[in-house]
């Protein structure tokens, strides 16, 4: 079944629900964590809990022995209620003040990742003898956010800092990267491995032997379409074939056991999630240039559910509405933004790729917006306008359940 069509539970949830919300499909994300597994054979799976913060989705892939990449002492205290083993959490934030270092250090956090000297001070300081990987910086060219600018360091960069680590009293245990996320090729995972293997080699030359590498995030979900509506078809099964490659070369270079770690976050819940909502009106209005636009609003967008369609369009979805003649139109939410638009700059009148959408489309006529497992909850505003975030439920194992937000 293609990730652009909503999985038989998943449909059967958005079909039910009289109400908006937002529901995950956990059998749909286990699924993506066996065949990750397959895919990777012995890679650690470190969950990157920021994509998806839901307990519910949480202890069910704890309970498949995933573990937790969290950037707060808060996403590890709830990776602990959620009862992931404290050996599989690892505070994968470059970005930690001193209080968040010792909070972390007082909950047993082991490991830490870092990226310049003041932050290994620090660490030496709250977390004496901690286990810290350096994380190297990338271009994220080929990525839809390129994560390249506050990041990671060079080559030569990330050495002295393992140096320096190793003579505070800390442990240097790994290196990391992370080539952007929903990385759209499988070049920029070839240039992470020849700079972790030029990194590696020149640890080792000072006496350094490290025991991990952590490829990050990055690994793409299959269901978007770009912001013009053309699918994004990233290149997964080659993808994979260049990482399981790069493994062997540092592996068979190291000279040591290297064991190897990933933080999938969007690849693993994005295309297991939906927002059922609702049509809040479709309008006809004069633009500026004098010509007609339809206007669809939904009861959902960038403030509750929608904020990366700056990047990425989500599928939709109108029940009951299939034969029916269809109109282009822009997409909105429902707030006074004009941010607040799908595919459309209400500012400048840039015209991204109008929506086709049902012309006899009423005001509470449902919604699904597919693929929005990833982020929507993450993104969320407490109430920005006065709407409120969306309700979170999760399907599997034959039951409904209301999952804490």
């Amino acid at each position: 079944m293609s990730a652009r069509t909503a999985a038989p539970p998943l449909r059967a949830a958005l079909a039910a629900a009289t109400e908006d919300r937002l529901v995950y499909d956990l059998a749909g994300i286990a699924g993506q964590y066996d065949m990750l597994r397959r895919e990777l054979p012995g890679v650690r799976v470190r969950f990157a809990l920021k994509a998806c913060p839901v307990d519910d989705v949480l202890t069910h892939l704890a309970g498949l022995g995933a573990g937790v990449d969290a950037a707060s002492p808060q996403e590890i205290e709830q990776a602990l209620r959620a009862g992931v083993p404290l050996d599989r959490i690892h505070y994968g934030n470059t970005v930690k003040s001193d209080r968040a270092i010792a909070h972390a250090r007082r909950l047993g956090v082991r490991d830490y990742a870092t990226d310049n000297a003041e932050d290994v001070a620090a660490l030496a300081a709250h977390a004496p003898g901690a286990r810290v990987f350096c994380r190297l910086a990338t271009s994220g060219r080929g990525a839809l956010w390129g994560l390249s600018e506050k990041f990671g360091c060079p080559t030569q960069d990330a050495v002295d800092v393992l140096t320096a680590a190793r003579a505070a009293g800390l442990v240097p245990a790994g290196l990391s990267v992370h080539v952007g996320s929903q990385q759209m090729t499988a070049g920029a995972w070839r240039e992470a491995f020849d700079d972790l293997g030029a990194a590696l080699a020149a640890l080792r030359r000072r006496g350094i032997v490290l025991d991990h590498v952590n490829l990050g995030g990055g690994l793409p979900a299959l269901g978007y379409a770009d912001r013009h509506g053309s699918p994004l078809d990233p290149p997964l099964d080659k993808i994979f074939a260049v990482v399981r490659e790069g493994m062997a070369r540092l592996r068979a270079a190291h000279g040591a056991p290297l064991a190897f770690v990933m933080e999938p976050g969007r690849h693993l819940v994005a295309d297991h999630g939906a927002i059922r909502a609702h049509v809040v009106r479709l309008a006809r209005r004069r633009a500026a240039d004098g010509h007609h636009r339809y206007w669809l609003y939904l009861s959902c967008g960038r403030f509750n559910g929608l904020y990366e369609t700056d990047a990425l369009r989500h599928p939709l979805v109108f029940p009951g509405h299939h034969d029916a003649e269809h109109v282009p139109a822009v997409v909105a939410g429902p707030t006074c933004d004009s941010d607040d638009t799908f595919a459309y700059h209400a500012e400048t009148g840039e015209d991204r790729g109008l929506v086709r959408v049902p012309k006899r489309l009423s005001s509470g006529d449902p919604v699904w917006v597919l693929n929005t497992g990833a982020y929507a909850v993450s993104y969320m505003t407490q109430g920005f306008n006065g709407f409120a975030p969306l309700p979170l439920h999760c399907v599997g194992g034959g039951a409904v359940t209301a999952a804490a937000s």
